[in-house]
């Protein structure tokens, strides 16, 4: 009755961890077999019978029977004499099985034993979530928020499983409160010791992808495909979709009704801008289209080198641009092909690698980040512009622009 007494209070763990009374028997039967080894050196000779009906547990001790004074292994091995105490017509030879009863371990190893079950379970626990989340890697999963630190936001789901939402995973204007839900996907599972590590991302491009599945009928039952996403989390995004049905417009269907469709996903990733665009195979047309809002005249491109030369109005270039450069580096992302722009009629200007004796490099890399990359595309912007779409101060842009001045005026 002692083990079973003791069986009894571990079985307390089933409850609170909810785990099936069979795992909780094998988990059982490994953490004493543990302490046998402890105990006696090895386990081999011991029988572990487990009822798991009535959560019992019995410990069977088997010893072979050798003449007084020839014990060897003492765990092994047992002496005439002792063993004829047990039963009376005991031979040498012969097999002796005797009831160890957990008290027989010493107080020490019965707590040192229920710490080591704590501890199994625990782990068994944390394999399940672990499997649990990894098939859930790239799904959108909602938690609730439980903790606000400075690098990351700790969440808990319903069932009480932690997930992590780090900062740099936050969309910039997310501001959150603690009980709040929040959607994220569950960018990677990973195992810290035996701990799951559960991080969801909000910036990750398949997040957007998703809230297309989830929003759109069209794109969950797959009339509509998702061919690429390209995002500025928070700023800007561009969508390329392609219908397997002729008869449906794909960007017509994502977009919806004055917007209607895709509004909720813009209030979701705070207020993003997303152009959803057709995607095709034409190249020249695909550029084009990803260049959108602005209208190309013409396009010359360098396959081998993947650049794209695209000319465009004067009036059109800050819109293939876009505010601080966004347009332009997200349709380069979303096409693969790096995007020059040019003026249509402008017949004279100088690259602005052309001034790197006189214009530092990291500050012409600065202007190319903004699509700026020759003089006059330079000359035609207002300096209060360019301090807001550079990391460029008022004086520099100043001095470059001097410089640039004196190259026509030459």
């Amino acid at each position: 009755m002692e083990n079973l007494a003791l069986i009894d209070s571990f079985s307390e763990f089933k409850d609170d961890k909810l785990i099936d009374r069979v795992t909780l028997m094998a988990i059982l039967e490994d953490v004493f077999r543990n302490a046998l080894k402890k105990k006696f050196g090895d386990d081999d000779n011991f029988d572990i019978i487990i009822n798991p009906d009535k959560g019992d547990l019995e410990i069977w001790r088997n010893r072979i029977v050798v003449a007084d004074g020839e014990v060897e292994n003492e765990n092994q091995e047992i002496s005439l004499s002792e063993a004829q105490k047990i039963e009376p017509d005991f031979e040498v030879g012969e097999d002796v099985s005797e009831e160890v009863k957990l008290f027989d371990l010493g107080r020490r190893s019965i707590l040192a034993l229920r710490q080591n079950l704590i501890s199994k379970i625990q782990e068994h626990d944390n394999t399940n979530i672990y499997k649990q989340f990894k098939d859930l890697e790239g799904e959108i999963y909602t938690a609730e928020v439980h903790h606000i630190r400075h690098r990351a936001v700790i969440l808990l789901d319903d069932e009480g499983n932690e997930l992590i939402l780090p900062k740099d995973k936050q969309i910039p204007s997310d501001f959150f409160r603690k009980g709040e839900n929040v959607r994220g996907i569950i960018e990677s599972v990973e195992l810290k010791g035996n701990k799951p590590n559960i991080v969801l991302s909000r910036t990750a491009p398949a997040f957007l992808e998703k809230l297309f599945e989830q929003e759109i009928p069209e794109v969950f039952d797959g009339l509509i495909s998702v061919k690429n996403v390209v995002r500025i989390p928070g700023e800007k995004a561009k969508v390329a979709v392609d219908s397997y049905d002729d008869r449906i417009d794909p960007v017509g269907a994502c977009v919806g009704m004055k917007g209607s469709r895709i509004h909720g996903i813009v209030r979701e990733l705070g207020n993003e801008n997303i152009d959803v665009i057709n995607y095709t195979n034409n190249l020249q047309l695909y550029i084009t289209r990803a260049l959108s809002p602005a209208r190309v005249t013409s396009i010359k491109i360098d396959e081998e080198n993947k650049r794209a030369e695209v000319i465009l109005k004067p009036e059109e270039v800050s819109k293939a641009i876009g505010r601080g450069g966004h347009n332009i580096r997200l349709a380069g992302r979303l096409t693969g092909y790096e995007i020059d722009v040019f003026r249509e009629g402008v017949e004279e200007d100088v690259e602005l690698s052309e001034f790197s004796d006189e214009i530092e490099a990291w500050i012409i890399d600065e202007f190319a980040k903004a699509g700026l990359d020759t003089a006059k595309s330079v000359l035609e912007q207002d300096v209060k512009d360019l301090v807001k779409r550079t990391d460029l101060e008022e004086e520099t842009i100043d001095d470059v622009i001097r410089i640039l001045k004196e190259e026509f005026e030459d």
